[in-house]
């Protein structure tokens, strides 16, 4: 029954062709389509630190790669670390003159799961809780930078020469060499003109690589003491350990140092098809609040299977499904037949349209190269055609169903959303005219119908049993009222392809 009950058995058809469950989708408010994971596009609002919640920009944080400069995570066991305080007396105990003002507060750092703290790998305690903790240095890094320092040149020379060859192939279809570029190409071609010699430009000079790694032969021995030292497991650092500092890569326990802790972001998603917010979180870190948050399960009837018949190859069998209105205004549920070929058709035409839109895009750039190469103002030459937004392909929906449903021909109504009324029985009273057959059990905005399925007859024993109907609710568009200054909010009828995964054939 748990299966049953779960989100996996009875899936959602997203716009774009996948198949989710109804937690893992979204729905646009301004489209009025759901959403998948793969159709939204996800930006970073704010980047932050998830223990001391202090928000940084991105700049200090590219800087600080993308690490807390005051919080640290145990190296032992991943866990945050606390600050701790111990009290540090005169060194002179019997000294009359000592009193308790001597007495110095001291801090160092401690996990309190795995108990590992600063003192035993050596690190001294500080005078202050933040900040002043030494870091292990690490004896690559004036390596590591030359070859940052190489590969940033590398692609500063790249970009050079992309614009040089722009540049040459602008001139020679305007006929003039334009000399307002920021970069040593200008200068260079001054110079020639002249008649001086060339002075290649900083940016545009070959970088140097760094030295390369030379393998050798000769290495230096082990010592003795791996031979003659018994081994102990307690004293030797994990993988995890050891990837947690690539830097050092430890292999004992006493040199393991605090690790800075990775900063958190914020995201807010975005959808590809309109370009509006589905989801935008707070700004303050401390908040778990949402901006918006446009979530399916809100928007659209949530349907879990209550019971199943015996399944058996070419015999029906009851099919008890719950319909779930979260929304606040009544709906009306129609049970349509699942068209796939109505479908694949939206696939094709979506492929033709696209192909359309490209060889429009396409003469539109042929237009913008023949009015550059022809003497206009300069208002024109900066005009460029605005790039399309990147939205995911429609596709066909490759889920096989192999049982079919009977079609109820009448709908029914799912009241709205009430809170009030999980608590009073006297509001589970409605004046709705349900059909028997279909409707079997109602309660506030929840109702349970039952349908009549039938597996194929060619299933076998332990097969796999899918099926599917389309659903047509009435969707209140709230937002569309707002921002047209109407009493009334429009209602329009919207489709989702529901699939079920019934279970597998019985044992005849």
């Amino acid at each position: 029954m748990s299966y049953k009950m779960g989100a996996e058995a009875v899936k959602y058809a997203c716009t774009c062709g996948l198949l989710k469950s109804l937690p893992y989708l979204y729905f646009c408010r301004h489209c009025s389509q759901l959403r998948c994971g793969f159709c939204v596009c996800p930006e970073v609002d704010s980047i932050f630190c998830g223990k001391c919640c202090e928000t940084i920009p991105s700049a200090e944080a590219k800087v600080k790669k993308n690490k807390c400069a005051n919080c640290f995570v145990c190296p032992s066991c991943q866990q945050e670390l606390s600050t701790r305080i111990a009290s540090k007396g005169p060194v002179n105990t019997e000294d009359a003159k000592s009193s308790m003002s001597s007495v110095k507060k001291t801090y160092y750092l401690s996990c309190y799961y795995c108990r590992w703290n600063s003192r035993d790998v050596g690190i001294p305690d500080q005078a202050s809780a933040t900040g002043g903790w030494p870091q292990r240095e690490n004896v690559h890094s004036n390596h590591l930078q030359q070859i940052i320092d190489t590969y940033k040149q590398v692609m500063v020379s790249q970009k050079q020469k992309k614009e040089v060859d722009k540049k040459k192939q602008l001139g020679k279809q305007m006929g003039f060499v334009s000399y307002t570029d920021r970069t040593g190409v200008t200068a260079s071609a001054l110079r020639k003109r002249i008649g001086l010699s060339d002075i290649p430009h900083a940016m545009l000079k070959k970088p140097k690589m760094p030295e390369p790694a030379i393998a050798r032969s000769e290495v230096e021995e082990l010592p003795d003491e791996i031979f003659n030292t018994p081994v102990s497991l307690m004293n030797i650092t994990t993988i995890e350990q050891r990837l947690l500092q690539p830097e050092s890569q430890p292999t004992t326990v006493d040199k393991l140092f605090p690790v800075q802790k990775q900063l958190s972001v914020k995201k807010s998603l975005r959808c590809r098809q309109c370009e509006r917010n589905i989801s935008k979180p707070e700004y303050n870190p401390t908040s778990i609040k949402f901006k918006i948050q446009l979530f399916a399960y809100v928007y659209i009837p949530q349907i879990t299977i209550v019971s199943v018949g015996q399944l058996l190859p070419g015999k029906p069998c009851d099919l008890i499904i719950k319909f779930l209105n979260q929304t606040t205004h009544q709906t009306t549920i129609t049970i349509l037949d699942l068209d796939l070929a109505e479908q694949e058709a939206y696939v094709n035409e979506q492929k033709i349209i696209d192909i359309a839109e490209r060889f429009e895009q396409h003469l539109s750039l042929e237009t913008t190269k023949a009015s550059l190469t022809s003497p206009q103002p300069s208002s024109l030459l900066s005009h460029t055609p605005r790039q399309p937004s990147i939205t995911l392909k429609a596709r066909k929906i490759e889920e096989t169903v192999n049982c079919e449903v009977a079609i109820p021909e009448s709908p029914f109504i799912l009241p709205p959303r009430d809170d009030a009324a999980e608590y009073d029985d006297s509001a589970d009273i409605h004046n709705v005219e349900d059909d028997p057959n279909l409707v079997v059990w109602r309660k506030s905005n929840k109702a349970l119908v039952k349908l009549q399925v039938t597996p194929g007859v060619d299933l076998k024993e332990n097969d796999e049993v899918m099926c599917g109907f389309t659903m047509e609710h009435i969707f209140t568009n709230i937002i569309a009222a707002t921002f047209e200054n109407k009493q009334q909010p429009p209602k329009m009828n919207h489709r989702v392809r529901v699939f079920f995964n019934l279970g597998k054939v019985a044992n005849v």
